[in-house]
């Protein structure tokens, strides 16, 4: 059997495909389509949900089974009452199964059961510790949030995986049940088995997070699976 998933992403984006798409399994076809949501092309919620549903409407098209809004600071911008805009969005253009990366991450950390998780972004502080308090409206605590707040998209992408790996090891001290890089244009998937091994604790990512819910809504159960524990919770 060969499933669909589709990703809504920031135009400005080029570690989806770079990295994450290939972290998905063999039997799952990603597509991927664009929109000017972020810098200068910045817009309220309100606002982009008519190109969300627009675009959510060519992935139905594609005959995908599950359709994400893949960007973290939007998703959680205006807390969980935005987040359910965005899926309710998704869901009114006909996606079979919707989702957002603040979805998908809840979901990955409940998965884990985790009640405290350490926090790590590109972002400046102000977006990081709104991100924080997005996760504490969840339910979650978090005992360490730091923004790194690099100067944009072309600073998040050339930041090498070693560089998140240190910063994620910052975290150790926190003693959070588990740790979040956050953003969907960095490179963090790869550095996750060895940051689990180096913390003893599970690390997720905010494309690693993704991935996984989308392979939880539409059934996956395969035998080769991406980095990280929180896919051993697929059974």
């Amino acid at each position: 059997m060969v499933w669909r998933v589709g990703l809504i992403i920031p135009s400005s984006n080029r570690m989806v495909e770079q990295e994450m798409v290939g972290y998905f399994p063999k039997d799952v076809i990603v597509h991927v389509t664009r929109l000017r949501m972020t810098g200068g092309n910045r817009k309220t919620l309100e606002a982009l949900l008519p190109d969300v549903e627009a675009a959510c409407g060519t992935l139905v098209d594609a005959k995908c089974d599950a359709i994400a809004f893949h960007c973290t600071a939007n998703s959680m911008s205006e807390g969980p009452g935005g987040e359910e805009r965005l899926l309710s969005a998704l869901t009114r253009a006909g996606a079979p199964k919707a989702l957002t990366t603040s979805t998908a991450i809840t979901q990955a950390l409940r998965a884990l059961r985790a009640r405290s998780v350490a926090l790590v972004s590109p972002y400046d502080q102000k977006v990081t510790d709104h991100e924080a308090h997005f996760l504490e409206d969840q339910g979650f605590t978090v005992p360490f949030s730091k923004g790194w707040t690099l100067a944009g998209s072309d600073a998040y992408c050339a930041t090498p995986p070693g560089v998140w790996r240190d910063r994620m090891l910052e975290t150790r001290d926190a003693h959070a049940d588990a740790s979040f890089l956050s953003c969907a244009n960095v490179q963090g998937i790869g550095i996750v088995d060895d940051v689990e091994a180096r913390l003893g604790s599970p690390m997720i990512t905010s494309n690693q997070a993704v991935i996984f819910e989308a392979l939880r809504l539409i059934g996956w159960r395969g035998e080769k699976r991406p980095p990280g524990r929180v896919f051993e919770t697929l059974v």
